[in-house]
Formats: C-alpha cells, structure tokens, sequence
C-alpha cells in the first residue's frame, strides 16, 4: 500500500504557475459575464415590476420569466463558449481554473433554484425563494475570489467583496419589491462592469 504524502512546496509553486500563467494570458469570460449582467439584471427588474403591480400579468408569468432568461442565458453561453474557444489563451491554465469556477457556481445556483422551486411546488410556500438573490450574490462573490487567486488580478478580490456584501444587503431586504431593483443594480456592478473591463484587457489580436 503506498501512502499519499503532501507536498506544501509544490502546491505552492502550482499556485504560482497559475497565477503566472492568469496573468500572461488574459481571461476570455468578458462576454460571459455582460450577457448574465444584461439577461439576469433585466429579468430582475421585469421581477420587481411584476410584484408591486407595474405590469399586471398572471403571477405564473414569473416562472415562466426566469425559465425564459434561463434559456436566453444558456443559448448565449453555448455561442460565446464556442467563440471564445477560437481565441488564442483559451486553453491556459488561468482560463481553464476561472472557467471551471463559474461552470461549478452556475450549476450550484440552478440547482438550488430548483430546489427552491421543489419546495414552493410541494408545500405552496414560495417565501424561501426571496433567499435567491443571497444565494447568487454569495456564489458570485466566491467565484470573483477564485478567479482573483488564479489570475492574481486584485480588483477582483474588490468585486468578490462587493458581491458578499451584496449578499448580506439582498438577506436584509427579505421580504421587500426593493429587493429585485437592488440586485438588478449589483448585477451591473458584478458582471456587467467587470465583463467590459475584461473584455478590454483582451489584446486587439485577441478580441
């Protein structure tokens, strides 16, 4: 039987490399991230208009708004995955670690919004689906901290604590329309803002 044995040393020098490596060849989830800031940002503000009345629909039309910006969302990711997939830099270490950081939480989110949704389904209470927003913030701000380790880039870190807080700001407004508008607004700060700035840290023969 052959132990296992950790080596501290080489963990750290791979950590190193990934980091080198982030910082040689720039991330290509800028697109990514401005289509979930445009597509989430948006359907939390149709969300807000349709729970303080603005737009009187029937009150199933929201199940049907989020699977409708669910779709929108994974036809766009599967368009720009094979775009960004041509792009020098999309095999890197830094690109493969990010990417594999956004796929988990993504998958993490739906899940659980599926879960939520079992719940409202099963005992005809949906006031635990008002935790969505919580739960996205929280998964986002942990998916800015790994991309900011991987890439070494510090802002990220920035966007990764402004993402928790607005975790902690969404669980304080449990329960008020407020809510949707406010995470309308922290979607545009941690996606919609960031996905520009790294689309422009893509050199010109890469974007």
């Amino acid at each position: 039987m052959i132990e296992k044995t950790e080596d501290p040393a080489a963990d750290i020098a791979w950590m190193r490399r990934l980091a080198e490596d982030g910082a040689q060849a720039p991330l290509l989830n800028g697109p990514i991230m401005i289509a979930a800031g445009v597509i989430f940002g948006a359907a939390n503000v149709i969300q807000w208009a349709i729970q303080t009345g603005a737009l009187a629909v029937d009150p199933m039309a929201q199940l049907w708004l989020w699977l409708a910006a669910g779709a929108v969302f994974a036809l766009a990711l599967f368009i720009l995955i094979r775009r960004a997939s041509r792009k020098p830099g999309f095999g890197s270490h830094g690109n493969k670690a990010v990417g594999a950081a956004w796929s988990a939480i993504g998958f993490g989110i739906f899940v659980m919004w599926l879960s939520l949704m079992a719940i409202g389904f099963r005992s005809g209470d949906w006031t635990m689906m008002w935790a969505m927003p919580s739960i996205v913030a929280t998964a986002y701000g942990s998916a800015w901290m790994v991309s900011a380790a991987a890439t070494g880039q510090r802002w990220m870190t920035l966007v990764g604590l402004l993402a928790y807080a607005g975790a902690i700001v969404s669980g304080a407004l449990i329960g008020s329309t407020t809510i949707y508008l406010v995470f309308a607004v922290l979607m545009v700060a941690t996606a919609l803002v960031p996905g520009f700035v790294l689309m422009r840290q893509e050199p010109a023969e890469v974007a």
